[in-house]
């Protein structure tokens, strides 16, 4: 088996941090996205990992291959031209063993085994959404998924597509996906794996689904912020004091042992990265990247960028009775 994760994207909404640093760099509880993906494979047998790079993909590359040991390979998306281009361009790779897929932005806790374990063409992961309209969907029938929608605007169900896909039968995918590219198949102005997959059933292959217990999306600043909450309220880091004078924790937080933090009251939800400084702040529900400092600040919701210094101005007021007083 190998595995396809599309890491090519440029993560305009999560700009201006993504000016500086891939989408699947960005840090949550403790640790790029992509490094949440890898270490859930760690478990899983597979004979190599194809990451399909574009934006930034030299820093992409140095990651990997400083803290992974795994067989990774790399291919260019040279134009962002959709998930289904992304791992078409994989098929010289991969076409002739099952494949896992993989979308790089989002984490996920699933039991891929259980997959992998169905001798079916393909096996997508699936969870209940509110707004089906933003995904993939699939309708079920006797157990098999019937149809499969790309972001519907009228949709029949609401059991989201998430981004995890074990495909047995790779070489009908990449025939399927040649005939999307070739005959230029698009929807929403991109080729969509999910009409890969419609192609699949409608040429006769079996396609069933498996649950993603949870799947936290990284797309924007605000559920970048949610999924941080989320993990470290399930994870709970253990946290050094050890370079760390007046500090107050409120938990659950991850704090790096190569930072330094005075005077200062962190928590809840904090991710405080390597090399970061912080001085007589108060800091909840943020993500603080590597080499921030920051000081007399009062933080929340708040994502800091590497190596961004931050300060603010502590006022000393002496006030009398019956006073108006506004301070900016």
């Amino acid at each position: 088996m190998k595995i396809i994760i599309p890491v090519a994207g440029m993560g305009i909404r999560l700009r201006p941090h993504t000016h500086t640093v891939p989408k699947v760099l960005m840090q949550v509880a403790g640790k790029p996205i992509l490094g949440h993906i890898l270490e859930k494979l760690e478990k899983i047998k597979f004979s190599e990992i194809i990451l399909i790079v574009g934006y930034m993909k030299d820093k992409i590359k140095e990651y990997v291959n400083q803290n992974f040991n795994f067989n990774v390979s790399y291919i260019e998306q040279k134009e962002r031209l959709g998930l289904g281009n992304a791992v078409w361009l994989a098929k010289r790779k991969a076409c002739h063993e099952p494949v896992l897929i993989i979308y790089g932005d989002t984490i996920f806790e699933a039991d891929i085994q259980e997959a992998i374990n169905l001798y079916v063409d393909g096996c997508l992961g699936v969870k209940s959404v509110t707004d089906p309209r933003r995904f993939g969907i699939a309708e079920i029938e006797n157990g098999f998924v019937k149809k499969l929608t790309e972001k519907p605007t009228h949709p029949t169900t609401n059991l989201a597509i998430v981004g995890v896909n074990f495909i047995r039968n790779s070489s009908l995918l990449f025939d399927c996906l040649d005939e999307i590219m070739i005959h230029k198949i698009k929807t929403k102005g991109e080729f969509q794996l999910t009409d890969a997959f419609q192609l699949m059933i409608e040429k006769g292959a079996k396609f069933k689904t498996f649950s993603v217990k949870k799947w936290l999306d990284c797309g924007t600043s605000e559920t970048l912020l949610a999924t941080n909450r989320e993990l470290l309220s399930s994870i709970r880091y253990p946290v050094s004091k050890k370079k760390c004078k007046g500090l107050i924790i409120i938990p659950p937080v991850f704090i790096h042992p190569l930072s330094k933090i005075k005077n200062s009251i962190v928590g809840p939800y904090v991710s405080v990265a390597q090399g970061t400084k912080i001085n007589n702040s108060i800091i909840s529900n943020s993500i603080i990247n590597p080499g921030a400092k920051i000081e007399k600040l009062l933080l929340n919701r708040s994502i800091i960028g590497a190596n961004t210094i931050v300060r603010g101005n502590f006022k000393k007021l002496n006030v009398g009775d019956s006073s108006i007083v506004e301070v900016s």
